[in-house]
């Protein structure tokens, strides 16, 4: 059993959301959708609660009403991406009503932040040889979607 679960407060979007993030991410898998009762914060029989397993993480999102708040750069949900397709794939969907931000940083339409990272870029920025890891870090600092052949350039030629 999981601990600590995501909880995303979200107006009236839940489903929209929901399906927005199946649509990108394939194993996702809703676990429970809550209802509202007569006593409900919200119209009986629509959605309170939505929980969803994502990658074995469990996330819950609820239709809060308007007393929503948009969500901040200061939580993002960082995502692992062994090749320049997946990271592109990610990319490209999730920014979809969104909007672009430097170093793999994107919000999506719902106000989220994700960063969408190569795996390679922390074993580059982590190597030993400083100077190597510094060029990384200046090419990825130009960088608004990460490009690995880029980052690998300026690895392989500090």
């Amino acid at each position: 059993m999981q601990k600590i679960t995501p909880f995303l407060w979200f107006n009236d979007r839940a489903q929209e959301a929901v399906d927005f993030y199946a649509s990108i991410f394939k194993d996702l898998k809703i676990t429970n959708t809550l209802r509202n009762g007569q006593n409900g914060p919200g119209e009986q029989g629509s959605i309170l609660t939505i929980s969803f397993e994502l990658f074995g993480q469990e996330f819950t999102i609820l239709n809060g009403g308007p007393g929503f708040v948009t969500p901040t750069m200061a939580v993002s949900f960082f995502v692992k991406c062994e090749s320049q397709e997946e990271v592109d794939q990610y990319w490209d969907n999730l920014l979809e009503g969104g909007q672009a931000m430097q170093c793999g940083w994107l919000t999506d339409k719902f106000g989220v932040t994700w960063q969408i990272v190569p795996t390679l870029l922390m074993k580059l920025m982590g190597d030993k040889d400083a100077n190597k890891a510094q060029k990384v870090m200046q090419a990825m600092m130009k960088m608004v979607k990460l490009d690995i052949p880029t980052l690998q350039k300026a690895y392989d030629e500090a």
